[in-house]
């Protein structure tokens, strides 16, 4: 008998051997393995969209949708939470909500980050066309892949098929897109189902000019120990800085997992055990180059316990805003505080003028 059960024993634990080499072999095979640099398709491109010129202004918002997923009565497991995905209700709710929340600020420029596309989370909708359409036909708008895989084991119940990115949606002419590849932190088999970041860029040609303006929507690594955050960034700044020698403008703006300088006496880290974010220190900027952030409100909050505003351990960040070359003026930088209702990210509002050089 004993020797039955042993056999049993060892049949049962072969055949999830078997199962897990064989789903390691196929996440291998089918990872997502994106250029160093991609076109990326801008839909409505031709409608008649206004120009724009040196010594105009215009208003960008930064916002982390967090796939509606990660709304106040939210938690999360990788920040110390429970769950793995929405309801389909809490998804619909929060989706509906942020639409509504971008319509509100009319803004020209949007950089939106995690939305999904076709997501097991969000029920295999397609949040970037639901955004697009409620903020109108005259925008333009574009998306980039950051995290593509159509089965992700982890944790359990495992998250399924994920199909998500960066979203830029505009009003201005913008005639050509990229995706500019980011590197990746995490070895083999990990990043067999992992994010590959990217920066989302679209460049808008300048009236009476031929210098253009780039625009740069991101969202650099969360999950690492800290060498993604920094090998990302120097990518980043090396790029930005390349175009700023063309003589071009430059706004780059989203989550950059990474406080802002002056972030943590503002909202200091409660508990070092539970996620932290990294930080941007003013020396990664050239001379003449800005940040534009909003240290009065958070940007973010840790997602280990749903949003209660009267709790006493909310551990909040900086980590959302912008950087400008220095032909942009920052007229103003707001973050809009709607109590974290739909997302664990208040949106981040700028305006600036571009300079008659």
């Amino acid at each position: 008998m004993a020797k039955k059960v042993l056999k049993w024993i060892g049949i049962i634990v072969g055949i999830v051997v078997l199962a897990a080499v064989g789903l390691v072999a196929w996440l291998s095979v089918t990872e997502f393995k994106p250029d160093a640099v991609e076109n990326v398709e801008i839909f409505n491109q031709s409608i008649q969209t206004p120009p724009l010129a040196p010594g105009d202004s215009l208003m960008v918002m930064s916002q982390n949708t967090g796939y509606a997923g990660l709304g106040k009565d939210s938690d999360f497991f990788m920040d110390g939470g429970k769950d793995v995905a929405p309801t389909r209700e809490q998804s619909d709710t929060n989706r509906n909500g942020l639409a509504a929340q971008l319509a509100e600020q009319d803004a020209d420029v949007y950089f939106l980050q995690e939305v999904d596309t076709d997501s097991s989370r969000s029920n295999g909708i397609d949040q970037s066309l639901k955004y697009w359409d409620r903020l109108g036909s005259f925008y333009l708008s574009s998306h980039a892949l950051n995290y593509s895989c159509d089965f992700v084991p982890f944790p359990w119940p495992p998250i399924g098929k994920v199909h998500s990115g960066l979203q830029t949606l505009t009003r201005l002419h913008t005639d050509r897109a990229e995706r500019i590849a980011l590197p990746c932190p995490f070895s083999w088999p990990v990043s067999a189902a992992n994010l590959k970041r990217c920066l989302l860029v679209n460049r808008a040609p300048l009236e009476g000019s031929d210098k253009e303006l780039v625009l740069v929507n991101l969202h650099l690594e969360a999950y690492d120990d800290g060498e993604g955050k920094a090998a990302q960034t120097k990518v980043l700044m090396d790029f930005l800085t390349a175009e700023y020698e063309k003589g071009n403008y430059v706004i780059a703006g989203g989550d950059f997992n990474q406080t802002f300088p002056g972030a943590l006496d503002a909202f200091p880290i409660q508990d070092p055990s539970l996620w932290t974010p990294g930080v941007l220190e003013e020396d990664i900027l050239p001379e003449g180059w800005q940040f534009a952030c909003d240290l009065s409100t958070p940007s973010c909050r840790l997602l280990n316990h749903p949003y209660d505003p009267d709790r006493s351990d909310n551990q909040f960040y900086v980590i959302d805003g912008f950087i400008l070359s220095p032909n942009v003026a920052l007229d103003r930088v707001e973050t809009i505080d709607q109590q974290f209702q739909y997302t664990d990210h208040n949106p981040v509002l700028i305006q600036v003028t571009l300079k008659n050089n």
